[in-house]
C-alpha cells in the first residue's frame, strides 16, 4: 500500500475527488472517486464524500493499493491486417479498442490481440507495449504501423521524431472553418483542472502543430483532412476544439448538441506513410472511416443537394 499526505495550502473551491486527483499524477478523477468510497481517502482523518470542498489547512491521507501486473495475455481478437512483412504490421484499428494495457484495462487490447497472432513483436517498449510504435485513442480508428523487431522499431521511431512518418486523419467537425487550410501551432498540455483531459497551455506543455485542410463543407458542419507534425495526447481534439470547431460526437472535448447520436468522435487515422526500414523505399496506406462516419457523410451530402 502506497501512503501519500497532501496539505491543503491556499487552493479553494475544488472538490475532493478533483484535488486528490490533480495532485497526485499517477491517478485518475475516477480512480480517487473509488479510493474516497473505499475509505482509502480521509481527510483530517475522517472520511469525506467525493463532493466534499476541499479547505486550507485540510490535511489528506492517500493509500493507494498496490497495482496489479499489467503485463498482457495473448486474447484470441480479430485484427485488420492492412499489410504485413518480416519487419512490420499495418494495422486498422477500429474504434472501442484501447491499444496497449493500463490501469483498470488489462484485457481486449491491441496487444493482446497482437500477442495471440505473432510471437515476432520488438520489445523496446518492454512487456506491456510490445511492438507499439505510435498510439489511437480508444475511440479513434484507424491506421497503426506495428514493429516486428527492435530495429525496425527504432527507425520507425526515427521517422516519428524527424516527422517524416506522415499520419493523416479526417474529421467531422461542427461549423463552418473560415479559410480553407490552416496551421494550428498551439502547446499542448494537461488541463490543470481535469488530468484526464489535454489543453492548449502554456504550463507544462509541448509543442503541438496540426495543419488541417477543408475537404466538403455541409450545412453547420465541415469534413477535413488533418495531418500532424507533432503527436499530444488528444491533439487533434484539441486543436479543433481550441479554434471552437470540436469535432462531433467527442465526449471529452465538446458539450455541443450531437444530433447523430454517435457516443465518440468522428475521428479517423485514413493515411499512414512511411520510409521501408529495410529497403528505403516510401509506402503509404490508406484505410476508409468506419461505416457509421461514412453514414453520415451520405446524411450530410443529401440535405446539402
Amino acid at each position: 500500500m502506497d501512503l501519500q499526505k497532501l496539505y491543503v495550502e491556499n487552493e479553494d473551491n475544488q472538490r475532493l475527488d478533483s484535488y486528490v486527483a490533480t495532485k497526485i499524477e499517477k491517478i485518475s478523477r475516477t480512480y480517487t472517486h473509488k479510493l474516497i468510497k473505499e475509505g482509502l481517502i480521509l481527510v483530517n482523518g475522517s472520511k469525506k464524500k467525493p463532493k466534499y470542498i476541499v479547505k486550507k489547512g485540510d490535511s489528506i491521507q492517500v493509500k493507494i493499493p498496490e497495482q496489479k501486473s499489467l503485463e498482457p495475455i495473448p486474447q484470441n481478437i480479430d485484427l485488420d491486417i492492412v499489410y504485413e512483412n518480416e519487419d512490420m504490421i499495418v494495422i486498422n484499428k477500429p474504434k472501442d479498442m484501447i491499444v496497449h494495457p493500463a490501469p483498470g484495462n488489462h484485457s481486449n487490447t491491441l496487444v493482446n490481440a497482437l500477442l495471440n497472432y505473432t510471437d515476432n513483436l520488438s520489445s523496446i517498449n518492454g512487456n506491456t507495449r510490445p511492438g507499439i510504435v505510435h498510439r489511437l485513442d480508444k475511440d479513434t480508428s484507424g491506421l497503426l504501423v506495428i514493429a516486428k523487431n527492435n530495429q525496425t522499431h527504432k527507425e520507425l521511431v526515427k521517422q516519428l521524431k524527424a516527422r517524416s512518418l506522415k499520419r493523416i486523419y479526417v474529421a467531422l467537425v461542427y461549423g463552418g472553418l473560415n479559410k480553407e487550410e490552416g496551421i494550428i501551432n498551439a502547446p499542448i498540455g494537461r488541463n490543470p483542472k481535469d488530468r484526464k483531459k489535454m489543453a492548449v497551455t502554456i504550463k507544462n506543455s509541448k509543442e503541438a502543430i496540426t495543419h488541417y485542410k477543408v475537404l466538403e463543407r455541409f450545412q453547420n458542419y465541415t469534413l477535413i483532412e488533418a495531418s500532424l507534425k507533432t503527436g499530444r495526447t488528444h491533439q487533434i481534439r484539441v486543436h479543433m476544439s481550441y479554434i471552437k470547431h470540436p469535432i462531433v460526437g467527442d465526449p471529452k472535448y465538446t458539450n455541443r448538441k450531437n444530433k447523430f447520436g454517435v457516443k465518440t468522435q468522428l475521428l479517423h487515422a485514413r493515411k499512414l506513410g512511411l520510409v521501408n526500414p529495410r529497403t528505403g523505399k516510401y509506402m503509404e496506406f490508406t484505410a476508409e472511416p468506419p461505416d457509421e462516419f461514412k453514414r453520415i457523410i451520405e446524411l450530410l451530402r443529401k440535405k446539402n443537394r
